[in-house]
């Protein structure tokens, strides 16, 4: 089963003309959301986006944006800051993370 948070919210987008096709979203990212194809990155699997930001805070050409901390990442590190645990249903025994 492929990762989830909630379906068609999250806030990841990626503008194709200022990729330059370098990879490093790929590289940095936990979830697989991106591929490059033909020289240029794409949404493979923009659901999968936890929001965490890794992306969009490593691309040489701020082609990628996304409002870290408002999705699963951020809950999972709410939670944990609170001693709780993941506040998304981000846990072991969840397919979301």
């Amino acid at each position: 089963m492929s990762m989830r948070y909630l379906k068609d919210v999250v806030t990841l987008a990626l503008d194709v003309d200022k990729c330059n096709g370098c990879g490093i979203c790929i590289s940095v990212c936990p979830h697989a959301v991106f591929v490059v194809e033909a020289g240029k990155a794409r949404l493979a699997d923009r659901d999968a986006c936890m929001e965490c930001g890794a992306c969009a805070g490593n691309c040489p050409r701020s082609a990628i944006t996304v409002r870290a901390g408002v999705g699963c990442a951020a809950g999972i590190m709410a939670g944990h800051r609170g001693g709780k645990g993941a506040t998304c249903d981000c846990s072991e025994d969840s397919a979301c993370c």
